[in-house]
């Protein structure tokens, strides 16, 4: 029985430790995320489990799932980082130490990939929260960050837009702004009332990456949208298993006018008048009495303050990430501001043990601009600096709102108490023109996405995408200029006064899937296809209404009154109304596509890319075009010779071939015939009268091609990216050469073939060739400090080659100048850059002045004419560079970024049209002042010639200082017992520190926005202020 007893007992004991071993080695399943010192996820970094053997990847948001025995061993890498073991658990967080640059993952069309396994030019950027100063829009953050990438703003306007161009300019008026695709969502490069750009929708404190695209093989996956290069903005996530995480990011930024032209003041004035035309003549008899800084009265210093909440975390399967910010820019310019709230959301739940995972985003925006009038830039310029500011003592001072106005009869408007009118042919009180104007915009826009990806149960190796987008945006501005208003509109706005508003609304809607395959044939043999097809739909409406009011002292005001009011335009009681005008319009396109990419690596050294892009829009006739892209690139560092070779880290050579389209910025309905009909009451047709007045509504045609087709752009590149020390010094070197075909521009027709005497048609062809170098050096990395520097260098050299329709003599004028009447400075012709300067080239004395209205006769017929005007420079800089360099010692850093463009050309349109002394006294009785530079040129010329002398086309190479900052780090402040305590950093910056350049007006940096812009010509550009910044960064 003993025996018996402990037999069973053995066998119990045995059992247990069996047990309990089952126990112990149990096999769960592993669900972590990998992410980098600064929180961002590692893409395809590798994990493996020792027992039971397993490997696999991270996804695109960092995530992975592996069986694995409970506490054993997880070991976690990517080329790049260093390796970091961890102990399994149902759920872990891996943290990888940067070890290189080749560690991040590339957003590309459609995708995600390697760095390293990137054939095609692409520059990924995080960007940098410790170097940066004023960031109001996300293309500040990577201003002069990316060869070949240049970003110019609009000014100092809040909330201003900017020109990005990626490798110079592909079109000559179609548009050559680079697709903006944020969070999968293809943007369509138009703004609304209030929103400059597509880039003002997002919060920059909300960007966790930008991937730029810049040529053909990159770029052609988006087919009739790539022309102009991509770059795609991926938004922060919460991740997988993080605990909830609160931050705040804050800031307060003082800014002032930087530099202002030295024209005459109150006493030099007075003078010059006097000694110019004599001391009892009539421009003298006019003088005022005071000395004012029209510059000063309309400058300030503003006041700005941003602030940005976020909360991160994870519920169980579903990251989040919430934040909420708003902006509070005040400008320079008296009465500008910019006001923005915006708000996002982004939830990635995951199913079915990952495989299906979602990334649902939502970002919100609402904003109210407060414009200044532009005007007053070049107002206070010109205004007479002896008048004073108000005027109370005129009879007539209150119809001007008591401020001094240079006046005219006001014989025409027929009104007893309106003798004198403002004379619109003079200057207009700039401080008048900012303080009586009220022009705000509201918009609010909202971009959504939905993205589902699965891994096919059983064939994982196969995964579908799908994507929903919406982009819907709407802005309305209401601008209201009262009757005494010194309107550039004429003087009948000024005496009726204007009201109007104008309203945009879009709705943009996308929908794309497809599906990619993964496969490994062996150690040697990788590749993976991907096919899919992408819907989109651009809708967009704009409604406007602008009116004038009669006046209660106009004598047919009562008359008036009663006639509307019966008609019912007005209701009883109110004005009647001047100059109704109504515009309405709609407009929509469609573009439908397929596409596919193929990759095939062999043995990691050896990598092929193939895409290709079936487009369908509805804006040409023959809908459909093919857009293909070849890739090659050789992984040298991966052959057997220079594996070894410790010194050198990376080499890898790249070349690419593709097409891409262009089709924006060319209008929905240009082949085939579209009628517009007059709604206005001043612009009837006299075929009927209603009241003895024309009462005629006509449609009317525009002009149209019926054979319109898109613009074409080949690329070729060839690119090597290098690495030395580890790493330490990273190259990129690529050379391009891209020429665009079927250019679509307006241009003359012969009278009777069209509707019009201009229609948009494809011209000809243009070409850009240049070289991109891309330099990182991490020239100190040590436990207490940290220093790198970057460097990038671009040159490109844009010409066209072909313009059809005309001899070799043929130019198309651009490039409009407010110094004379219907001038152009600009024009495109074959063998020159678009854009090229088109003047006259001036004479100088011995002195070497220049002598007023004299040029060189180039064509020798001894008379000057037209044909005398030769091309001369170009408003592009063919050199650009950018310099940014972080140091760091333990808790401090300093950080600074120089931007330089060197053989850009400015038409100096101020300088040009004040030349004339003259016209100081105008035949139209006002006076006006002149800057300093025209008192020493001395010239009386008033002839085209002289005011489009290439003596006014000045050097515009410059460089500048975008910000400085210096910043510190600190932890655990306020730290108890069970609170860690705060982290943050609290930092310093100034921006727009100083420029170099020889360019004589305010700022050389001139690239005006918008469809159709023309570089190059200084006119009445908001100026760039000088900003100091003061931020605190908050990690609760």
């Amino acid at each position: 029985m003993s025996k018996k007893l402990n037999f069973r007992f053995l066998l119990l004991l045995v059992a247990g430790i069996f047990l309990s071993l089952n126990v112990v080695a149990q096999t769960i399943t592993v669900k972590g995320h990998v992410q980098d010192t600064d929180g961002h996820p590692v893409v395809f970094a590798s994990v493996t489990s020792v027992n039971p053997k397993a490997l696999t990847n991270t996804d695109a948001a960092g995530n992975f799932t592996i069986k694995a025995q409970q506490g054993s061993k997880l070991r976690v890498s990517y080329i790049g980082y260093k390796s970091a073991d961890v102990v399994a658990a149902p759920t872990v967080t891996v943290v990888l130490e940067d070890n290189s640059t080749l560690n991040e993952a590339v957003v590309i069309g459609y995708g995600v990939a390697k760095k390293s396994d990137v054939t095609g030019s692409v520059t990924s950027i995080k960007p940098d929260s410790k170097n940066k100063g004023l960031v109001v829009n996300p293309q500040d953050l990577i201003q002069g960050k990316v060869a070949g990438v240049s970003v110019t703003s609009a000014g100092g306007t809040p909330g201003g837009g900017a020109t990005i161009r990626i490798r110079g300019g592909s079109s000559l008026n179609a548009s050559n702004d680079p697709l903006i695709v944020i969070d999968g969502v293809a943007m369509d490069n138009q703004g609304v009332k209030g929103l400059a750009n597509p880039l003002s929708m997002v919060n920059p404190q909300d960007i966790e990456s930008f991937n730029i695209l810049k040529d053909a093989s990159a770029t052609a996956i988006y087919g009739s949208r790539g022309s102009n290069g991509v770059i795609i903005i991926t938004t922060k996530k919460g991740a997988r298993g993080q605990a909830p995480k609160l931050s705040y990011a804050g800031s307060v930024t003082m800014s002032t006018k930087k530099k202002t032209l030295k024209v005459m003041n109150g006493d030099e004035f007075r003078a010059f008048v006097k000694k110019y035309y004599g001391e009892n003549s009539e421009p003298a008899q006019v003088l005022g009495t005071t000395n004012t800084d029209w510059q000063k009265e309309i400058y300030r210093t503003a006041w700005s303050h941003d602030h940005n909440v976020t909360l991160s975390g994870s519920l169980k399967w579903m990251p989040y990430r919430v934040s909420l910010g708003y902006t509070d820019q005040q400008g320079i310019l008296k009465t500008s501001d910019f006001r923005r709230y915006t708000a996002a959301l982004n939830l990635s739940p995951s199913f079915l043990d990952d495989h299906l995972t979602m990334n649902l985003s939502a970002k919100g925006m609402y904003a109210e601009s407060q414009y200044a009038n532009g005007s007053a830039v070049g107002a206070a310029l010109w205004m007479d600096p002896t008048q004073s500011i108000y005027d109370t003592t005129s009879p007539d001072a209150a119809n001007f709102h008591n401020y001094f106005q240079w006046r005219t009869t006001g014989a025409s408007l027929n009104d007893s108490t309106w003798p004198n009118a403002w004379n619109n042919l003079a200057t207009a009180n700039p401080v008048a023109l900012l303080k009586l104007m009220d022009d705000k915009a509201r918009s609010r826009s909202f971009i959504g996405n939905a993205e589902f990806n699965y891994k096919v149960h059983g064939f994982e190796d196969l995964r579908l995408h799908m994507n929903l987008g919406a982009d819907v945006s709407q802005g309305k501005q209401t601008t209201i200029k009262p009757a005494g208003y010194p309107s550039e509109d004429g003087r009948q706005t000024y005496y009726y006064g204007y009201n109007g508003w104008d309203k945009i609304l879009k709705r943009n809607l996308s929908f794309n899937a497809y599906a990619q395959y993964y496969k490994d044939l062996n150690d040697s043999h990788h590749f993976d296809v991907m096919a899919g097809y992408e819907w989109q739909h651009f809708w967009r409406s704009q409604h406007s209404l602008t009116w004038g009011k009669y006046p209660t002292t106009n004598p047919n005001y009562a008359t008036l009154q009663a006639k509307q009011v019966a008609e019912g335009l007005i209701a009883a009681g109110e004005a009647p109304i001047y100059n109704l005008s109504p515009y309405d319009y709609k407009t929509e396109n469609y573009l439908v596509s397929f596409f596919g990419r193929a990759n095939y690596s062999y043995k990691d050294r050896y990598l092929f890319t193939a895409t290709l892009r079936d487009d369908g829009s509805s804006r040409f006739k023959d809908h459909w075009a093919l857009f293909p892209s070849f890739a090659f690139a050789w992984k040298a560092k991966n052959e057997p010779f220079l594996t070894n070779v410790e010194k050198i880290s990376d080499l890898k050579l790249r070349l690419g071939y593709g097409q891409t389209g262009q089709q924006e910025g060319i209008g929905d309905y240009n082949y085939f015939a579209v009628y517009g009909i007059n709604k206005g009451t001043s612009s009837f047709y006299p075929i009927t009268r209603r009241d003895g007045k024309p009462y005629g509504v006509l449609n009317r045609p525009d002009a149209y091609d019926p054979n319109l087709k898109w613009e074409t752009t080949t690329t070729y590149n060839a690119g090597v990216d290098l690495g030395f020390l580890n790493n330490r010094l990273t190259a990129s070197i690529d050379y391009y050469y891209r020429k665009t075909t079927d250019l679509l521009n307006r241009a003359d027709v012969a009278a009777g073939t069209n509707f019009k005497n201009t229609v948009m048609t494809n011209i000809g062809s243009l070409k850009n060739t240049g070289f991109e170098l891309a330099l990182d050096y991490k020239a100190i990395q040590t436990d207490d400090w940290f220093w790198d520097i970057n460097l990038n260098a671009t040159y490109n050299q844009n010409k066209i080659t072909e313009l059809i329709g005309g001899d070799e003599n043929y130019y198309v004028p651009v490039g409009g100048i407010s110094a004379g009447t219907g001038f152009t400075a600009q024009a495109h012709t074959v063998g020159k850059p678009a854009f090229s300067y088109y003047v006259y080239q001036q004479v100088y004395g011995k002195d070497g002045k220049p002598i007023s209205g004299v040029v060189v006769d180039r064509n020798g017929d001894g008379q000057i004419t037209g044909a005398d005007r030769y091309f001369y420079k170009s408003p592009m800089a063919p050199w650009t560079f950018g310099l940014s360099s972080r140091l760091s010692y333990k808790e401090w850093d300093l950080s600074f970024t120089l931007r330089a463009n060197v053989g850009n050309y400015v038409y100096n349109n101020y300088d040009a049209a004040s030349s004339d002394l003259s016209a100081v006294w105008s035949s139209s009785k006002f006076l006006s002042n002149r800057p300093q530079e025209a008192i020493n040129r001395g010239w009386a010329s008033t002839e085209e010639h002289a005011v489009l002398s290439d003596h006014f086309v000045q050097n515009g190479s410059f460089l500048k200082c975008d910000n400085i900052t210096l910043g510190y780090n600190f932890t655990n402040f306020f730290c108890m017992r069970h609170y860690s305590g705060l982290s943050g950093r609290l930092y310093l910056a100034a921006s727009n520190v100083f420029t170099i350049t020889k360019y004589k007006g305010i700022d050389p940096e001139v690239f005006k926005t918008g469809l159709g812009a023309t570089p190059g010509i200084d006119s009445d550009i908001y100026p760039r202020p000088f900003s100091l910044t003061l931020g605190l960064n908050l990690n609760f």
